[in-house]
């Protein structure tokens, strides 16, 4: 209650009988009244104490009582939960350690920590075997391309499990026809209930072909131990290695679709025998020592340029040997697709390589070393991203509203490169946004949901770029797709019409309805970025500053290829300025308002970098 109790021992050993049953006296102050709520009550760690203790031993925010006796001692550890005084968590679950049953074990139910993912059998088969995809694409390097190719994989095998025994759908994969493969069918007529075949095709082909795709990813034992005992989980003998499945057996057909979509991926042009290597990309540009400042060895400021690392961690968390990393996927436009056509392709020449673009945007603004034709549109564009490294701070005292309200809804896009510039905010950060003025479901206004413009954009770069054990941007898509069927208000209606749907039926719909389209937009994104060849901002920003300045042709430090001077963005370097240098080395260089970069960090737990001056040859993108 806050006031201060008191504790008596007073027994003197000296003077016997020792065990003479005189007791502690606990007195409990009442507004300044003392009382022996326990009277004559004898508890053994009572009597026959001459000295007492009272403290915390175990730091759980309880007091212990240590009490002296005639021979020995007795300890007391107090568990009563609703007396705890801190919040001390050794587990960090959330729970302070005295009401903690476990307290060294974090997991809710005190279950032992296994090594390997575990999936709740909860949900249908097919949500069961995606969230166990996830789980082993962030146990897999960061290669989203591969990763969308994979979600589709999985979802064509999850609908065909399912449409094979449907009389109205039609199979996505087995029967038809891709770029020359067609995995013969014959028709499947289960011999068991079909609830329990359509499970064990999924179950079965899944765990065959997670097991075939990861079998060389970073955490493959943890990967493979994490499936067996998933389907140990569920009942199911792996070594059950039939394809036949022309009895019925839907083990078989599961068997049987993964042998077909793993002989598929290997002639797809994904190269994965060679665990999607590139076959005939190679970089113009020597690689950019992150590290050193500038970019001296840059030959041509519009193309890619690898980056040399001291230690290079990727999306998912893992440390890749070797320190420049290749381009990922420049010749994915080569892969096979779900539904790009013909009509969709342009095709172009380098090297003797044939890339494949489909859905072309066209050529990007490039640099000019005179600033002429779209090099203000690069210049531009790469400019901003440098200005808008500078609101990563979220102590600058902007807050943005990030609810519905004013995020998103917008109905007007860039059509050319030239609209972009007015899309953007360049000088305060985002884009115009319509916002919503209802919740739907309610009628009522959202209300306003305001935090730091730091922090949210912050968060924005971590989900996006990704940290450690991600599944990549294609999974984050099914990550938040399977969020949105758990919603209590959903009604599992296909595209809002008709009958409700099982989970089953929602689920392998919907995995193949994102499935297909995220490969689909990998097959064409990468295809654009592997002929079009683009620089990062890095090779740019850096390169540019090396240049000079672009605004001002009667100062110094003057060239038309520079980057642009913006008061409180990008500045030069002044005589007196911190970033002069001892000798005033840097004076005229380029100089920006910018996160200060990894270096400004010696303890990633606690610290972050912060906004401030820098000196634009040694600017570097946020990363988490």
């Amino acid at each position: 209650d806050g006031d201060y109790d008191v504790v008596v021992s007073d027994v003197d050993v000296d003077i016997p009988p020792c065990n003479s049953s005189r007791r502690i006296a606990i007195y409990e102050n009442i507004n300044g009244t003392f009382n022996d709520p326990y009277g004559n009550t004898n508890f053994e760690w009572v009597t026959n104490s001459y000295d007492v203790a009272l403290l915390d031993i175990n730091n759980d925010g309880l007091t212990d009582i240590l009490s002296g006796k005639c021979n020995g001692y007795d300890v007391i550890m107090s568990n009563n939960c609703a007396l705890v005084a801190t919040s001390a968590d050794y587990d960090l679950d959330g729970i302070p350690d005295a009401c903690d049953a476990c307290p060294t074990n974090p997991s809710p139910d005190c279950s032992e920590e296994v090594d390997y993912p575990v999936i709740s059998t909860d949900n249908s088969m097919a949500r069961q075997w995606n969230e166990m995809l996830l789980e082993s694409i962030r146990g897999d390097y960061a290669r989203p391309t591969v990763h969308a190719r994979n979600l589709w994989h999985c979802s064509m095998l999850m609908w065909d499990a399912w449409a094979v025994m449907e009389p109205n759908a039609c199979p996505a994969f087995m029967g038809q026809n891709y770029a020359g493969f067609q995995a013969p069918f014959d028709g499947f007529i289960p011999s068991t209930d079909i609830v329990i075949a359509r499970d064990e095709a999924i179950a079965f082909g899944m765990y065959r072909l997670l097991q075939h795709r990861f079998a060389n990813a970073p955490q493959a034992e943890y990967l493979m131990t994490g499936y067996d005992v998933h389907m140990d989980t569920l009942g199911y003998d792996v070594n059950f290695t039939s394809t036949d499945y022309s009895s019925g057996d839907g083990r078989a057909l599961g068997n049987y679709l993964a042998s077909q979509l793993i002989a598929f991926g290997l002639q797809d042009g994904s190269n994965e025998q060679n665990d999607y290597t590139n076959t005939s990309y190679t970089p113009l540009n020597p690689p950019l020592i992150v590290d050193l400042p500038g970019n001296a060895t840059v030959l041509d400021l519009n193309r890619w340029q690898p980056l040399t690392l001291d230690v290079f961690i990727d999306q998912s968390g893992n440390t890749i040997p070797g320190e420049t990393p290749d381009f990922l996927s420049p010749e994915w436009g080569q892969v096979t697709s779900w539904a790009l056509t013909d009509a969709d392709l342009t095709s172009y020449t380098r090297n003797g390589f044939e890339y494949k673009v489909y859905h072309d945007p066209g050529e990007p603004a490039l640099h000019d070393m005179n600033g002429l034709g779209t090099s203000y549109i690069y210049v531009d564009g790469h400019s901003m991203v440098a200005r808008w490294s500078g609101m990563l701070d979220p102590t600058d005292g902007v807050m943005w509203d990030i609810s519905p309200a004013s995020i998103g809804n917008n109905d007007t896009f860039p059509t050319t490169l030239d609209t972009y510039a007015t899309f953007y905010d360049a000088s305060n950060g985002g884009s115009p946004s319509l916002g919503h003025s209802i919740i739907p479901s309610t009628g009522l206004a959202y209300e306003a949901n305001m935090v730091p413009r730091g922090d949210y954009a912050r968060v924005l770069a971590e989900f996006w770029a990704d940290g450690p054990e991600s599944e990549t941007p294609p999974g984050h898509w099914f990550t938040i797709l399977n969020y949105v069927s758990d919603h209590p208000l959903l009604v599992k209606q296909f595209q809002g019409e008709g009958v409700v749907l099982d989970d089953l039926e929602w689920d392998v719909k919907i995995y193949l309805s994102l499935g297909s389209a995220m490969h689909d937009c990998a097959v064409s994104a990468w295809g654009a970025k592997g002929w079009y060849d683009s620089s990062r901002p890095i090779t740019a920003i850096r390169g540019m500053s090396e240049l000079g300045q672009s605004t001002d042709p009667t100062a110094g430090n003057y060239h038309p290829g520079g980057l642009p001077l913006i008061p409180g963005s990008i500045e030069t370097v002044e005589a007196g300025d911190d970033l002069a240098g001892t000798l005033g080395e840097n004076v005229e260089k380029i100089k920006l308002w910018a996160w200060k970069g990894s270096s400004a960090i010696n303890n990633v737990d606690t610290e972050f970098a912060g906004v401030g001056w820098v000196l634009a040859e040694a600017w570097e993108p946020y990363q988490r």
